[in-house]
């Protein structure tokens, strides 16, 4: 018996629009910042997600997305090019590595980010408070922005890096609640919507001056009443900034992309975003999660 072919194919050799070409920044700073992650073996997410403002952010910005405990994950996204499969054993030396390269390159903002270690006792949040207090010894200036897995809706160990104070604490939501099952299949929903709450009730009370920030892609299938609701439900989290942006599949084994969105609707996103009360909604076919990250402290900043 012959196999029914799929009625939606894997892999679809779909021409990027105009708009999503990127220009490339292969200069000494870029190759720089290459070097020096070699050197201190280190993972960046601009490499292993193959993030399309890799060679701005390293060429221009000078700064790199530092991902830590490896670069294999535990869980199985539809969408992410990180390789999948069981964790390697902590660095231990891995949080001052990432401080030293903070200093050496001199950045401003820190962006620290990880894969998901499910098989830890408490998802790596340890690694995470570990790496910002040697960024702190070393360079106590610089601001620091976490990009934090869900911790399998542990608040001890979102308490652990809440306890160390990032000037941003970020926790993407992806993508609507619909397409959790193909896009997230590890993931749930509702998990990530109460961390935010709880990350953003814990900074009203407390009132410090962390931002809350979170992350959708578009372009998986979702509507654009599905992406409203979950913007509303961002909002009601306590969540002061929201980037959205093209999701661009990164290889074969990925899911395809069911449309490009067309810069003129994410600027009605981002004055969507706006109206609903967020500090700061980036907005744009190459906005991803770490794009221009300095602006969750000071919007009105430029580069």
């Amino acid at each position: 018996m012959s196999a029914v072919p799929s009625s939606r194919p894997l892999y679809r050799i779909t021409p990027r629009p105009e708009w999503l070409k990127v220009r490339l920044y292969d200069n000494e700073t870029s190759r720089g910042i290459a070097e020096l992650v070699a050197d201190k073996r280190l993972n960046t997410v601009c490499q292993e997600a193959r993030c399309p403002n890799l060679f701005e952010c390293w060429g221009v910005d000078k700064t790199a997305t530092f991902m830590l405990m490896g670069d294999v994950c535990t869980r199985h996204c539809g969408f992410c090019a990180v390789a999948q499969g069981a964790g390697k054993p902590l660095d231990p030396e891995e949080p001052r590595h990432v401080a030293e390269a903070v200093k050496t390159l001199g950045v401003q903002h820190a962006v620290v980010t990880s894969v998901n270690r499910d098989e830890l006792p408490d998802g790596g949040a340890s690694h995470f408070a570990a790496t910002i207090r040697e960024i702190r010894a070393l360079t106590p200036s610089v601001t620091i922005e976490v990009l934090i897995p869900d911790f399998l809706g542990s608040e001890a160990a979102l308490d652990t890096v809440l306890a160390e104070r990032p000037e941003v604490l970020n926790h993407n939501t992806e993508t609507v609640e619909r397409l959790y099952r193909r896009v997230r299949p590890d993931a749930i929903y509702a998990r990530s919507l109460e961390l935010l709450r709880r990350a953003g009730t814990r900074k009203n009370e407390e009132k410090v001056s962390m931002k809350v920030k979170s992350g959708v892609m578009v372009g998986l299938g979702e509507t654009r009443e599905e992406l409203r609701a979950t913007l509303r439900d961002l909002r009601e989290c306590s969540v002061d900034v929201v980037t959205v942006g093209q999701y661009l599949q990164p290889h074969a084994r990925r899911l395809p992309i069911e449309r490009y969105y067309t810069p003129q609707e994410f600027e009605e996103i981002r004055e969507e975003g706006e109206e609903m009360g967020f500090a700061l909604v980036e907005s744009g076919p190459l906005v991803r999660s770490s794009y221009h990250a300095r602006r969750a402290l000071s919007p009105s900043s430029t580069f």
